[in-house]
């Protein structure tokens, strides 16, 4: 092979291999990165939940929301712009679910679009006939398949201030991506083992027939009756129900709270108002 020919090769192959690893080399450089204050701040802010958290997952969860925000792209709609509390405040609530997992950052996640208010979407219904009719719903928050994360930036916020009464939008449909990881929203998301999941079967199957028998008889239950809707659903619901209202769930439904712990590898039940916010 001529020498020309020879240092092609080589341009091209180191030319290959900086590709490769420069986008690694501005990730790690990105999560590397003391996390700025400001951005703690709005942390502490709009996450209550936060200052409850050890010192260890408080610094875990920052690295995360720095990797997010690397990696994710914010698009604001109806006229609503994008800033810094907006972000923050999103990826802090997806990455509270992703502490002590190896399953990334939300790897088929690329887009959030986040509304000032909530948004309507149209949906199509069938009747009996056939006959087939579209109608406008009002939403909060939406979850899609193809990588998007659809946002009410009010319903978020309105959600983070009560941090105790089970009802999260963002934690919603964060955890509608993580039922996807296995490319079917099932409500059975990557689990380790054919026997996990056959326990996760049981479970979860068992309190979702529960709690759609609570529905149709306008029982009360802890958990929202939007959970009755499918088994997708259901495990965004007790998702909910795990981070803000962590004792209550354990009380009511230890074989649930403790198939949630083992997935989240968490449990908020231990946090307590004691832990300071890293210098």
């Amino acid at each position: 092979m001529p020498e020309s020919s020879w240092l092609l090769l080589l341009l091209l192959t180191v030319a290959a291999i900086a590709a490769f690893a420069w986008p690694h080399h501005r990730l790690r450089k990105a999560v590397d990165a003391p996390f700025p204050a400001a951005w703690r701040e709005i942390v502490l802010r709009n996450l209550p939940v936060y200052q409850r958290m050890p010192t260890s997952l408080q610094r875990q969860l920052e690295q995360r929301i720095q990797q997010f925000l690397h990696q994710k792209h914010f698009t604001g709609c109806n006229g609503l712009e994008i800033t810094d509390e907006i972000r923050v405040t999103i990826a802090a609530d997806a990455c509270l679910l992703i502490l002590n997992r190896n399953t990334g950052v939300y790897p088929g996640l690329r887009y959030i679009l986040v509304y000032p208010d909530g948004f309507r979407v149209t949906a199509e219904s069938s009747d009996a006939a056939g006959l087939v009719s579209t109608r406008w719903r009002g939403l909060s928050g939406e979850s899609w398949s193809n990588g998007k994360v659809i946002l009410s930036w009010a319903d978020v916020m309105r959600g983070n201030r009560d941090f105790t009464d089970g009802a999260n939008v963002a934690l919603h449909e964060f955890a509608h991506q993580l039922d996807y990881e296995d490319g079917a929203t099932n409500g059975a998301s990557l689990l380790s083992s054919a026997a996990r999941y056959q326990r996760w079967a049981e479970v979860l199957g068992g309190e979702f027939a529960a709690l759609q028998q609570a529905a149709v008889q306008g029982e009360e239950t802890l958990l929202n009756y939007y959970g009755a809707t499918n088994p997708a659903e259901f495990f965004a619901v007790a998702t909910e129900h795990f981070f803000e209202q962590p004792q209550q769930l354990a009380e009511q439904h230890p074989a649930l709270f403790a198939e949630l712990q083992r997935y989240y590898r968490i449990n908020p039940a231990e946090w307590r108002p004691t832990a300071q916010p890293p210098s």
